[in-house]
């Protein structure tokens, strides 16, 4: 028992040390945005998907084209534009010549999707038709085409940016891809220190670059390892009780809930908080989930699941104000 008690101690060791390298690397090139890193690496290790919003010009691309180089991993970047196509994803059957003359054939072309790390360029200017294409791909880690499925790459990490809705040009995603998404992160606008820091790496000779440190195998690891991290009883019904809490229609809704709130998270976002907990448990040392644990990832999961009312909507309220509410009155 005490061989298996020090293995894990080393397994948990070696993972906060691959996590802050990982951070370290992609802050050399990455200015500030500490959380929105933490963010991302966080849904990576997790095994989910990760929706950036922020204006444009934030260094949402670079932190993914980043990322993928850190990891030695195949890059995919797919500009999403209202006339991109399902097939431009996923790939098409193409009639090709046989070999030796014979009778021409379907051969499956992969498209972009086909990759460890997909960037969805601007996801929300594309039509949700082409939207939904990423549906199959980002739940069941596969794609149909014609009757035939297609395994997609074991790690299999979509990381999507998004523009504010209210500029011209873009279609909300539908609740079932937002559904989709571990996590969604807003990329705020950088501190004045920083914007120094910018214009140093940008406009003058010196060029920061990333080295790559691990492959992809790695990250499966990690996330293996993560999964294994135990969670009571007592911590679980806690993070049932703020998913409840987001139907306005349940017992336990809040007020606030009750009174901006059109429709709450799905099962899915429990599965968020707990597989997000649980990551930040390790990087805290310690091997089990508390309630701070819930408490620093239920915004960040829960935020895209909730739906506001027409009244939410007119007074301006916030889900991450209602999500707030909630975990002050669930603590």
């Amino acid at each position: 028992m005490a061989e298996v008690e020090t293995e894990i101690r080393a397994e948990l060791d070696r993972f906060r040390e691959d996590f802050q390298k990982l951070r370290n690397e992609i802050g050399n090139v990455i200015v500030g945005q500490r959380a929105i890193v933490d963010g991302v690496l966080l849904g990576l290790v997790a095994g989910g998907h990760v929706l950036l919003e922020g204006v444009p010009g934030l260094g949402k691309t670079l932190l993914v084209r980043t990322l993928a180089n850190v990891l030695h991993a195949h890059f995919s970047r797919i500009q999403f534009t209202p006339d991109l196509m399902p097939a431009d994803l996923i790939g098409t059957n193409v009639m090709v010549e046989a070999e030796g003359g014979g009778p021409r054939q379907f051969r499956f072309d992969r498209g972009p999707v086909f990759a460890n790390v997909v960037l969805a360029d601007e996801i929300n200017r594309a039509t949700p038709k082409t939207q939904s294409a990423l549906l199959e791909a980002m739940q069941e880690r596969s794609v149909t085409v014609a009757g035939v499925s297609h395994r997609l790459e074991e790690m299999f990490f979509v990381l999507a940016t998004q523009n504010p809705l209210e500029m011209e040009g873009t279609y909300p995603l539908p609740e079932a891809q937002l559904d989709r998404f571990l996590f969604k992160l807003l990329v705020p606008f950088p501190s004045t220190e920083e914007m120094e820091t910018i214009l140093d790496r940008t406009t003058e000779s010196r060029q920061e670059e990333a080295r790559s440190l691990f492959p992809p195998e790695r990250i499966l690891e990690m996330s293996r390892l993560a999964r294994r991290i135990p969670i009571s009883e007592e911590i679980r019904r806690d993070a049932i009780r703020i998913v409840m809490a987001t139907h306005p229609e349940h017992p336990l809704a809040t007020a606030m809930t009750r009174q901006f709130v059109r429709f709450g998270s799905s099962p899915r976002g429990a599965q968020a908080v707990i597989l997000a907990a649980k990551i930040e448990a390790i990087l805290d040392h310690r091997y089990h989930v508390a309630r701070q644990d819930i408490d620093a990832v239920a915004v960040k999961c829960l935020r895209h699941r909730v739906l506001l009312n027409f009244e939410g909507q007119a007074e301006g309220v916030k889900t991450d104000a209602v999500i707030a509410d909630i975990l002050a009155q669930t603590s």
